[in-house]
């Protein structure tokens, strides 16, 4: 099984430990991190912690964090993927854009790639992603992409929107 994904205009491509300044660049990003990282700059320690966690994942489970780069620039313009949040079942669906990157479809198309991994390659029955309640453009992504609006939680001080699909 390929770990390298491709749709239309992306490739997704694991992130392994050669792109941990990548990884950190992007998480830093003032736009990502605002909500995504709840406005916290991580340090690089803890941004290997994270792509050693997804290698592994990678290895274990064929899921973790794959980095969307165009294919006509060759450009990494944020990532999407698989990820453990709370204490769930399974993984839930994550992504992040550059700034530069958003309102071109590029959340919508990989984000549909995971969709279209999780069920044909991954047998789930249902896939589950959360955002911050102030992140519309996060929201709309996942109603994109058929998810549904499930339920609000505030988790660790911040209110949260879940949203599900179901396998077809």
């Amino acid at each position: 099984m390929t770990l390298i994904l491709e749709t239309q205009r992306l490739l997704l491509k694991p992130i392994l430990e050669s792109g941990l300044n990548t990884l950190h660049a992007i998480l830093i990003d003032s736009y990502v991190r605002k909500y995504l990282c709840d406005d916290k700059i991580f340090p690089l320690q803890q941004i290997e912690e994270m792509v050693i966690q997804s290698q592994n994942s990678f290895e274990e489970k064929k899921f973790g964090l794959w980095f969307i780069e165009t294919k006509n620039e060759q450009e990494t313009i944020g990532f999407v993927g698989l990820w453990d949040f709370f204490d769930e079942e399974q993984p839930q669906l994550v992504y992040a854009l550059l700034p530069e990157a958003t309102k071109k479809g590029y959340a919508s198309e990989a984000a549909t790639k995971m969709l279209e991994y999780c069920f044909n390659k991954l047998n789930y029955q249902y896939l589950l992603a959360s955002c911050d309640r102030p992140n519309l453009e996060s929201q709309k992504v996942t109603e994109r992409i058929g998810m549904t609006k499930v339920d609000e939680k505030i988790v660790n001080g911040n209110p949260l929107v879940f949203f599900r699909i179901e396998r077809l």
